[in-house]
């Protein structure tokens, strides 16, 4: 009997134990699903199946993904959302919803609807065949008939309400329509154009938000003036910064200025308007600024230019296996001129979980 008691406190103990420790952190989480639309930083490989340019299908893109098979991620490996997903103990990847392999069962636990080089503003996908964002809506509303031709009415209502979304839109509008030498295509004022970016994502925002979504995470933009392609314009035309790589000040001033109004004037009247949804800002400007000013606190050595090729301007088909990549991506923050690499990802994906991730999901 002694030994019995003995042993039975002993489990009682290790249980009391075993409760005390840290809660992993899936199991924190209640997201079904998680759902993406906006550019090329959350295109798992949508452009491959759209006949579009600018596309990564191709090596070195994808070099260092589990198969090393390029599978049209503009990186090296992993994107945020695919970290997202990890993180939430949903799947490994987010899959693109135009991947042929993608089965009705994947879509429950969501998609990337993204499309490298899409913007918010028609023009911006004019330049390109890419998936616009009506488009990309468009298609939503198509996997969410599947889905409820899956699971039934109900069910498919309680995924999609419990689905983390997330818009990652803009930075392509500012490059090609705000920035582009030698002129600029827009005829508004820095500030006038913003708020026209602005109030077409509030539309994007209206109407996930009436065809179910809840849980709505909207990205601000990075500090363009620090990308290695904005960087090497100021090196090649006249700028403050001629013949130095340092980022242009007064492009991050814009990119602040953009997620101020998002931040807030855009999304709090959503917030109190589209009534039973949470809508959260994801700051990217503050980690990617502090990644590139701060290199050695992530294990960077390399901030101001790419690994592919020169890393001053290889961006899609620019960057493709006939130039020279660097041997340690994990040292530098951009994987090309525009995008970052997985490393970098990875600290962006971070940032969400300890940010925003517990507003949304509580």
């Amino acid at each position: 009997m002694a030994s019995s008691s003995a042993t039975s406190f002993v489990l009682i103990l290790s249980f009391a134990c075993y409760l005390s420790l840290p809660i992993p952190i899936t199991a924190s989480y209640n997201i079904s699903a998680v759902f993406a639309f906006g550019d090329s930083t959350a295109d798992a490989g949508n452009n491959n199946h759209v006949n579009s340019f600018f596309s990564s299908d191709h090596l070195p893109y994808g070099r260092d993904l589990p198969s090393h098979v390029p599978r049209g991620r503009f990186s090296n490996g992993k994107l945020s959302t695919d970290y997202l997903v990890d993180i939430l103990g949903i799947k490994d990847f987010l899959p693109a919803y135009l991947d042929p392999k993608l089965t009705d069962n994947d879509l429950l636990t969501g998609a990337s609807f993204a499309s490298g080089g899409s913007g918010l503003d028609k023009r911006t996908t004019a330049l390109t065949p890419v998936l616009d964002l009506p488009t990309q809506l468009d298609l939503f509303e198509q996997a969410f008939k599947r889905i409820r031709k899956l699971v039934g009415e109900e069910k498919a209502r309680v995924i999609v309400e419990n689905a983390l979304f997330v818009i990652s839109a803009g930075t392509n509008d500012m490059l090609y329509n705000a920035y582009s030498f030698p002129t600029r295509v827009i005829e508004l004022t820095m500030s006038g154009y913003q708020d026209f970016l602005l109030k077409n994502l509030e539309s994007v925002v209206e109407k996930l938000y009436r065809v179910g979504a809840r849980k709505i995470a909207v990205t601000g933009l990075p500090p363009i003036g620090c990308l290695p392609i904005q960087i090497t314009v100021d090196n090649i035309f006249p700028s403050p910064h001629w013949l130095r790589r340092e980022c242009n000040d007064d492009q991050n001033r814009d990119s602040q200025a953009y997620n101020s109004k998002l931040n807030s004037q855009i999304l709090p009247p959503l917030q109190t308007r589209l009534r039973g949804a949470k809508i959260g800002y994801l700051n990217i400007y503050k980690p990617i600024l502090d990644m590139a000013t701060n290199p050695a606190k992530y294990g960077f050595n390399q901030t101001h230019q790419g690994c592919c090729g020169t890393g001053l301007l290889e961006i899609g088909p620019l960057c493709n296996v006939l130039v020279p990549v660097c041997l340690h991506s994990s040292k530098y923050l951009f994987w090309d001129a525009v995008h970052l690499t997985q490393a970098g990802y990875s600290v962006l994906a971070d940032y969400f979980g300890k940010t925003l991730l517990t507003y949304l999901i509580n």
